[in-house]
């Protein structure tokens, strides 16, 4: 299994709104207890086995709008079928705070997504996006996706993340993805 967490490389871009996906994926790399130190595939990976399976968590470094591109070389890599792919990512079409897990679909307004579509060609990729919300009063949308959460809304993302690492440890465990689903309340 392949966990692909979307974001962009740097400091300057550590706890923005567009990095939602290593921020998680940092969380869950903590509660399974392994370290992102390895650079393969155009990625930072770690990698832990559970049930005589790996499991690779994986950081693009190619920044997002060239994220298949470090899919595609880990899916090469490990000869891991697309099904066994989950990417979590930010998602502006949604409200702050909220979680949408799907098996498929399109990419939606999500150019590091979009790109990882056009390069695996297939739509057919389990995803968790995470809501960042909308900019309001005429903010420059590049601003605001690359701009720092509150205090407040920081608080609110943990928390997301800790709900959504939790159950990834769970699926990683029994593989029943509906029910990961179920438990962060979409489909």
């Amino acid at each position: 299994m392949i966990i692909l967490g979307l974001g962009n490389i740097g400091r300057e871009y550590e706890r923005t709104r567009h990095n939602v996906g290593f921020m998680c994926i940092d969380m869950l790399a903590d509660k399974l207890g392994v370290k992102f130190k390895d650079k393969e595939c155009k990625s930072l990976t770690a990698s832990v086995f559970k049930k005589g399976e790996r499991i690779v968590l994986a950081k693009p470094e190619t920044y997002m709008n060239l994220s298949g591109e470090a899919l595609a070389e880990l899916v090469g890599r490990y000869k891991e079928d697309i099904s066994n792919v989950i990417v979590i990512y930010d998602d502006i079409d949604l409200d702050e705070g909220a979680i949408r897990v799907r098996k498929d679909g399109s990419a939606g307004t999500h150019n590091g997504m979009r790109n990882i579509v056009e390069k695996m060609k297939s739509k057919d990729i389990k995803r968790i996006r995470v809501g960042i919300g909308r900019p309001s009063g005429g903010m420059d949308l590049a601003s605001y996706v690359l701009g720092r959460f509150s205090k407040e809304s920081a608080l609110l993302l943990d928390e997301r993340f800790d709900r959504i690492t939790n159950a990834l440890i769970k699926y990683i465990s029994d593989g029943d993805f509906e029910d990961m689903q179920r438990s962060l309340g979409s489909k």
